[in-house]
């Protein structure tokens, strides 16, 4: 009638027994797995990420990881966390040409997903004003 298996409903009349009312309405939250790579650490390349040097690929993170915090990361585990939850890259922008200057590799946006159109146009319109 309830929907219920019926070792469930025994169970709800062994709290309701023991604990009364407050005990059924308790809701209990199981803790989960813990994470891989802990909040602290996190933080950590969260910071590192935003360093000008930065990451050549993920494999250099993972070592960080291995060297600096004694954190054995998966390599999909630490392209997930960087790429989904701190939304960042680990490639460092880098000059498209010689006539680009030092200002524009600055505005380049390190940690961007999408490409960065003032650093787009900025380069479009060095190479163009630079020819005519």
């Amino acid at each position: 009638m309830l929907g219920r298996n019926r070792s469930t409903v025994q169970e709800w009349l062994r709290v309701y027994r023991n604990e009364g009312i407050e005990g059924i309405l308790q809701q209990k939250h199981s803790p989960g797995r813990p994470r891989a790579i802990p909040k602290w650490v996190e933080k950590a390349l969260s910071q590192q990420l935003q360093k000008r040097e930065g990451f050549n690929n993920y494999q250099e993170i993972v070592e960080w990881l291995k060297q600096n915090c004694g954190i054995e990361g998966k390599y999909k585990t630490v392209y997930k966390l960087v790429h989904y939850r701190l939304e960042a890259s680990p490639k460092v922008p880098r000059p498209q040409s010689i006539e680009q200057s030092q200002v524009q590799v600055e505005n380049l946006k390190k940690n961007s997903r999408e490409p960065s159109y003032a650093a787009l146009f900025l380069r479009h319109s060095v190479i163009h004003n630079g020819n005519s």
